[in-house]
């Protein structure tokens, strides 16, 4: 069984796929976790990021969007290049993320005076778009971890040549990695008030 596998032209990239799938979250979980200046690094905070990789996220999902208009006009070629750039774009957010929270503190939602903690006065003003927020923040990181081996499997079938397999793989990574990239832009937004 295994070396049916192993021979099937998808099973070469099984494993890449699992360890990719399981590495990047992991790797982006335990880095959001660090922060090189309270470890004593003498950076400075990356404070202009957030606004351009929410950018990415925006222009992924318009990459997105390209991309399944040129597939249903017949471009395979177009289709190909838009989403090998959504791919890149979709690297580059998540390194600059990371860049971010390894040099900057964390934003609270709602945190007017940027002491870090979010008092009750200022928990009453936020009314229901705090739980708007967070409810679109959850899903937003929930769906971007979901969606690595979605868009691995996807990609590495059209890779293969298997279009019909990659076709119907496509009709679920696409409106998912799609709320991705555009709640990123929605969370920016509504966070934006709350930088220092």
């Amino acid at each position: 069984m295994s070396q049916e596998i192993s021979n099937h032209p998808e099973g070469k990239y099984k494993k890449a796929i699992v360890i990719l799938s399981v590495s990047i979250p992991l790797a982006v979980a335990i880095l959001f976790g660090v922060n090189l200046r309270k470890l004593g690094f003498n950076v400075e905070p990356l404070t202009f990021l957030p606004p351009i990789y929410a950018t990415i996220n925006g222009l992924t999902a318009f990459a997105l969007i390209g991309a399944v208009m040129t597939i249903k006009q017949g471009n395979r070629k177009a289709h190909e290049i838009i989403m090998k750039f959504a791919i890149l774009l979709s690297i580059m957010f998540l390194v600059l993320y990371v860049a971010y929270h390894m040099t900057s503190d964390s934003t609270i939602y709602g945190d007017l005076n940027h002491d870090g903690i979010l008092q009750a006065s200022e928990s009453v003003n936020l009314g229901l778009s705090k739980y708007v927020y967070y409810f679109i923040l959850i899903t937003h990181i929930i769906l971007s971890i979901g969606i690595i081996p979605l868009v691995l499997i996807t990609f590495v079938r059209a890779l293969v040549g298997k279009f019909e397999d990659h076709k119907k793989m496509a009709r679920y990574a696409f409106p998912l990695w799609l709320y991705v990239a555009l709640t990123g832009v929605v969370v920016y937004l509504m966070i934006s008030p709350f930088y220092a």
